[in-house]
């Protein structure tokens, strides 16, 4: 018997190390899974960040568009209610050059959504601070316009005040106007010949050498006291009034219109009856039928009286 020892290999010695190895690779292949589902995971949370920010930054832009649009309402209502625009106008200006930077992609990218939630904040406080300024501009406003009512009505009464004062002034001044009139009494026309005899309201023309018209001026204490011009018009039968310039005649203006006189007389009148006697010597003859005598002062009538030429 040999002294040979022979080993006898296992069948099964090789097959440990495989399968070692294909634990080693199984491990392998699911570490690389969850890598793979963790990076997609996270690409996909961040898109749907990015996504997200991306709404809200737009949404905060449409807020910042709102805000501006509310900001110009703000501006034209506080200009018209009187009130001071210049610092509103600067921060819509600015507000408008942060939306032209929003409109940049890259810039926008940087902008953090806190810094952006802020800045809506501030402008929203803004927009409620000048809220609070029209309300008061429009009390202001409205008490002014109360106030100038009140004005106004007081002024239209007062004007109502002064008008009826007027009118009635005006109606004082006519009324006294009317009672200061001259008024004449006793007129008389007398004929006096070339011997100094009289002939009252009827004669023959050759008894005329002159005429002798007197009356009397009621005394009149609303009259003032002032000096007056008399003019008389002797008006013969055809109407036409006894004229010579040699005579003293001449013209005078009554209601606008010129009209001639025959004699003038100036007098002062003091309030008290005066008699006033005008003489007329006619150097042509008088005229056959009636004739007229007025007298006049100032613009209007005092009196008048006639007689009649005989042949």
């Amino acid at each position: 018997m040999s002294n040979h020892q022979y080993k006898v290999s296992n069948p099964n010695s090789g097959k440990f190390p495989q399968k070692n190895n294909y634990r080693i690779l199984k491990i392998g292949i699911g570490l690389f899974l969850i890598i793979i589902v963790i990076l997609v995971y996270f690409i996909q949370y961040e898109k749907q960040q990015n996504l997200l920010k991306e709404k809200t930054l737009t949404i905060a832009f449409l807020q910042l568009d709102s805000i501006s649009n509310e900001l110009d309402e703000r501006i034209l209502t506080i200009s018209k209610l009187g009130g001071e625009i210049d610092t509103l106008v600067e921060i819509k200006q600015k507000l408008e050059e942060e939306k032209i930077y929003f409109l940049n992609k890259d810039r926008r990218q940087k902008i953090t959504l806190i810094a952006l939630r802020d800045k809506v904040e501030g402008y929203r406080e803004l927009l409620l601070i000048k809220d609070e300024e029209i309300n008061q501009l429009t009390h202001i406003n409205e008490q002014l316009t109360n106030e100038n009512i009140e004005l106004k009505n007081e002024t239209k009464v007062l004007n109502k005040s002064i008008n009826d004062i007027r009118s009635e002034k005006n109606n004082l001044n006519q009324k006294v106007k009317l009672l200061s009139k001259l008024k004449i009494k006793d007129f008389q026309i007398d004929a006096i010949d070339a011997k100094g005899k009289k002939r009252s309201s009827s004669f023959r023309k050759r008894h005329i050498k002159q005429l002798q018209i007197s009356f009397i001026l009621s005394e009149n204490e609303v009259a003032p006291i002032e000096g007056k011009k008399l003019w008389i018009r002797v008006v013969a039968p055809d109407n036409n009034v006894y004229y010579d310039v040699n005579m003293g005649s001449g013209s005078f203006i009554f209601l606008g219109r010129e009209l001639f006189y025959t004699a003038k007389k100036e007098i002062l009148y003091d309030r008290s009856q005066q008699r006033i006697v005008v003489y007329y010597e006619k150097s042509m003859p008088y005229l056959i039928g009636p004739h007229n005598v007025e007298v006049y002062t100032d613009d209007y009538l005092i009196g008048s009286g006639s007689f009649i030429v005989k042949s």
